[in-house]
């Protein structure tokens, strides 16, 4: 069974809504959930916010935290993935954002430097993770991971 597909059964057997707010991802987060049928029934909405503005527009990250801190950065993340909760009145929302590269990086945040806000049930989580590799491969450790923290904190949040 795929990461994706456990992670539709648990939002299955808990009766959870999904969201996810994406960045360096573009989509692949959502997309990589809509490969498992029958998950229309539990994501409400798949948010690519790639430039600030659409982080703070859309999701409501605030631009003080944005100029303080940087897209690339665990409150920015934090608050994509409450945005994106609290937007679609979801019970678990993903955000991820990062740099894939290849360029962007600095010696303080290098290509492959990503952050992955889960929300679940109110509490938030947020971590730090270094990929290496291309563009490619940075997006898709990305979302295994994101999968893989979100199916851990549901488990967590509902008493498992």
């Amino acid at each position: 069974m795929t990461s994706e597909q456990s992670l539709v059964e648990l939002l299955a057997k808990y009766k959870l809504k999904i969201t996810t707010a994406e960045s360096c991802t573009g989509g692949l987060v959502a997309a990589t959930l809509i490969n498992v049928p029958g998950v229309s029934a539990y994501l409400k909405a798949g948010y690519i916010t790639y430039s600030d503005k659409a982080k703070h527009r859309i999701l409501g990250v605030r631009k003080k935290t944005l100029k303080k801190f940087s897209a690339v950065s665990d409150k920015v993340a934090a608050e994509m993935a409450k945005g994106a909760a609290k937007l679609e009145k979801a019970d678990v929302a993903i955000a991820v954002t990062g740099l894939a590269g290849p360029d962007g990086g600095t010696e303080k945040k290098p290509v492959g430097l990503v952050y992955i806000g889960i929300y679940v049930r109110g509490k938030v989580r947020v971590k730090e993770c270094r990929f290496d590799g291309d563009r490619e491969s940075i997006r898709h450790s990305s979302v295994a991971e994101a999968l893989r923290l979100t199916q851990k904190m549901i488990l967590k949040s509902c008493g498992e």
